[in-house]
C-alpha cells in the first residue's frame, strides 16, 4: 500500500474547502483514535492563521449529527478518520474505498458510517477519503494503546504536512458549493 501522504494527495487534489470528520468513542480505548488526531490537528491548527478551506468536525460515535453542519460548509473533499477492525496488526493506518466500507466493522456508530457518507455524498457531492486506523482493544475505559497513538502521530504529521501545501492557495476562499450543484461521483483511488 502507498504511504498514507501519497494516498491524500492524490486524493485531496484539487480541493478547495476540506472537511476532517473525526468518529469514535474517548469511551472505548482505541476508537478514540479518530477524536484523537482532530484534536491534535485542532491544536496545530490554533498555532496557524485561520483559514476557511478546513474545517474539522467531532462526529463521535454518532457523526451523523454533524451532517447539517458539514452540508452547509460545503466541502469539496471529505476526510473521514476512525478506528476500524480489518483483521490488521494493531495500529495499521489503511485507506478503505467508500464503496466497500460496509466489509469493515466500525461497531460503535449508532447509523452506519455508508449511510452517512452516501448521503452527504449525494447531497453535497464531495469526494470521501476514508482513513482506518487498526484497534488493538475497544475494552470500555481503557486507555489508547501505544501502537494506536504511534498511529495517530503518524497520521496527524501526513495530515498536517499534506493540509498546509493544499491550504497554502493564494486568494479568497470559494464560496460554499450548494446541494443542489451539478453531481460527480470520485471514486476513492488507492494506487
Amino acid at each position: 500500500m502507498p504511504d498514507l501522504q501519497k494516498i491524500l494527495q492524490r486524493n485531496l487534489s484539487g480541493a478547495s474547502r476540506i472537511a476532517l470528520v473525526a468518529v469514535g468513542s474517548d469511551l472505548r480505548s482505541d476508537d478514540a483514535a479518530g477524536l484523537e488526531v482532530a484534536a491534535r490537528l485542532q491544536e496545530l491548527q490554533k498555532k496557524r492563521a485561520r483559514t476557511p478551506r478546513l474545517r474539522i468536525f467531532i462526529g463521535g460515535t454518532a457523526p451523523e449529527n454533524q451532517s447539517g453542519a458539514i452540508r452547509k460548509f460545503g466541502p469539496s473533499h471529505m476526510v473521514v478518520i476512525d478506528s476500524a477492525d480489518a483483521g490488521k496488526p494493531a495500529g495499521t493506518v489503511f485507506a478503505i474505498d467508500p464503496e466497500e466500507v460496509g466489509g469493515i466493522s466500525f461497531s460503535t456508530h449508532q447509523l452506519p458510517l455508508r449511510l452517512m457518507i452516501e448521503y452527504l455524498r449525494e447531497t453535497i457531492t464531495c469526494s470521501v477519503a476514508i482513513i482506518g486506523i487498526q484497534p488493538k482493544s475497544l475494552a470500555f475505559g481503557g486507555p489508547i494503546s501505544r501502537e494506536v497513538d504511534r498511529a495517530v502521530d503518524r497520521i496527524v504529521a501526513d495530515l498536517d504536512a499534506v493540509l498546509k501545501s493544499l491550504l497554502r492557495a493564494k486568494g479568497p476562499a470559494p464560496q460554499a458549493r450548494r446541494a443542489h450543484s451539478a453531481k460527480r461521483r470520485l471514486r476513492f483511488r488507492t494506487k
